[in-house]
C-alpha cells in the first residue's frame, strides 16, 4: 500500500493484555494502517496522552487492572473524536450494552475475529473520524470567522464602545485566571461584543449617547435594550449560546429587578453576566473619578444590584481589600444566597419560618419569596454578609 495512504496516516492503537493477539494485529494490519499496541489501559492512556491523537482505537474487554469498558470511557473524556471499538471474547448482552451506552463504542467485535472483518471496522473507523475532525474544524472555522467579522463590524460602528469592551476583556480574564475559572473564551467574548447590539443603533443615537449628551426617553429606550438586540444576533450562530446569555443579561440585577423583564434572577443569571455587570459598573465608576476600593464598597452597599460573591471575588482577583459588608435589613427581593439571617424569621401571624443564625441557601430563598409573594411575612429581614465568603464565585446553572 502506499505508504502516504490516507489509511496509514490516521493512525490506529491496539490495546491487549495478550501480547500473542498484539502480535497478531501487528502481523495482519501493519501494511494497511500505521499501528501502535499497548498490552494494558494504563499503557494505552499513556500513549495517547504522548503521541496522540489516534484516529481509532480497538481494546479487548477483559484485561487486568483497568478493563476495555473503562478505558474506552476514560478515552471518551481525553480524546473524544477518536473512534472507539469493542473487540472482546465476551459477547453477552450485558457487555455489548455497557460498552454501546458508557464507552460509546463505534463497533462491538467478538473473538476470534478474522483479519478482514477488523481491517473493514477500523477503515469504517477511520472514515467516522475523518467526518468528525472534517466537520469540527468547519464550525471552528466558521465560529472564529464570524466572531472575527462581528468584532471588526463592532469596532468600525462604535469605536468608542468597542474600546470600552477591550478593556473589560482584559480585566475579566485577569478575574477569570485569579480565580481558576473555566472556559475563559466564553467570558471574553462575552466582554467583548457586549455591546455588538449597537450596530443596530441610528448613528445619530449612538453618537449622541457616546458624548454622554442627554437622551429623549424614545433613545433612552433604544439604548435600553442593547443588549437583547446583540443576544439575538449572537443567539443565531452556533455555539454562541453562552456568550449570547452573557451578553442579553449583562445588565440584571441579581435580584431579578432591570432588563430583560423575565423570571431570571440570582444563580440563574450566568456567572459571566454577573461577573461583567460587577466589572463594567467599576469601570464606569472609576471613569467618574472614584477610586476603585471606594468604588466597590459603594457598589457592595447597593443590595439586590450584584452578586455580592462576586463583588467579593472581584476585590480578591484585584488585590481590594473589602471589609465585611455591615448588618442591614432587606427586603425578601434583595436577599441573596449567602447572606447570614441575624433575626428569626417569621409570618405576620407570628410564625416561626427561620431562625437566627441560618444562611441564606438557593432552597431557602425561594420559600421565602414564596411566602413574601402572599404577604406572608415579616420585613424587612436583618441580615450580614460573612466574611468568609470573601473570594468564593457560585456557578449558576450553565455550569462554568
Amino acid at each position: 500500500m502506499n505508504p502516504h495512504s490516507p489509511a496509514l496516516s490516521l493512525r490506529v492503537l491496539c490495546v491487549d493484555d495478550e501480547i500473542n493477539v498484539l502480535s497478531a494485529h501487528q502481523r495482519n494490519l501493519r501494511k494497511q494502517f500505521s499501528l501502535d499496541t499497548a498490552p494494558s489501559g494504563a499503557e494505552a492512556l499513556r500513549l495517547i496522552q504522548a503521541r496522540g491523537p489516534y484516529a481509532v482505537i480497538v481494546t479487548d474487554m477483559r484485561m487486568p487492572e483497568m478493563d476495555g469498558l473503562q478505558l474506552l470511557t476514560e478515552v471518551k473524556r481525553l480524546a473524544p473524536e477518536t473512534t472507539r471499538i469493542m473487540l472482546t471474547g465476551d459477547a453477552d448482552q450485558h457487555t455489548a450494552m455497557e460498552a454501546v451506552n458508557q464507552g460509546h463504542i463505534f463497533r462491538f467485535l467478538t473473538k476470534p475475529c478474522a483479519p478482514e472483518t477488523l481491517a473493514a471496522a477500523l477503515c469504517a473507523g477511520q472514515e467516522q473520524y475523518r467526518l468528525i475532525t472534517a466537520e469540527k474544524e468547519l464550525l471552528e472555522k466558521t465560529l472564529n470567522g464570524s466572531v472575527q467579522l462581528l468584532i471588526e463590524i463592532l469596532s468600525l460602528a462604535d469605536p468608542v464602545g468597542f474600546g470600552r469592551c477591550q478593556i473589560l476583556r482584559g480585566s475579566i480574564l485577569t478575574c477569570a485566571r485569579r480565580l481558576n475559572l473555566p472556559r475563559t473564551w466564553d467570558l471574553e467574548m462575552g466582554a467583548v461584543l457586549a455591546q455588538i447590539g449597537c450596530v443596530a443603533l441610528p448613528p445619530a443615537v449612538l453618537a449622541k449617547w457616546r458624548s454622554g449628551a442627554l437622551l429623549n426617553p424614545a433613545e433612552r429606550d433604544l439604548i435600553m435594550h442593547v443588549p437583547e438586540v446583540g443576544a439575538q444576533l449572537l443567539s443565531n450562530i452556533p455555539r454562541l449560546e453562552q456568550v449570547a446569555g452573557i451578553v442579553r443579561y449583562q445588565h440584571k440585577n441579581f435580584n431579578g429587578s432591570g432588563l430583560p423583564k423575565d423570571g431570571v434572577a440570582g444563580l440563574d443569571i450566568p456567572l459571566g453576566a454577573r461577573l461583567l455587570k460587577v466589572l463594567a459598573d467599576l469601570a464606569s465608576l472609576e471613569a467618574a473619578k472614584k477610586p476603585r476600593e471606594l468604588a466597590l464598597q459603594a457598589m457592595q452597599q447597593r443590595l439586590g444590584c450584584y452578586d455580592l460573591a462576586v463583588i467579593q471575588a472581584v476585590s480578591v482577583s484585584l488585590d481590594i481589600h473589602l471589609p465585611t459588608a455591615a448588618d442591614t435589613s432587606v427586603a425578601v427581593k434583595d436577599l441573596q444566597p449567602g447572606h447570614l439571617i441575624l433575626s428569626d424569621v417569621k409570618t405576620v401571624d407570628g410564625a416561626l419560618i427561620v431562625k437566627t443564625g441560618a444562611t441564606v441557601s438557593p432552597l431557602l430563598l425561594a420559600r421565602l419569596r414564596a411566602f413574601a409573594s402572599l404577604d406572608m411575612l415579616e420585613e424587612p429581614i436583618k441580615v450580614r454578609m460573612p466574611e468568609d465568603l470573601a473570594g468564593q464565585v457560585a456557578i449558576g446553572s450553565e455550569g462554568f
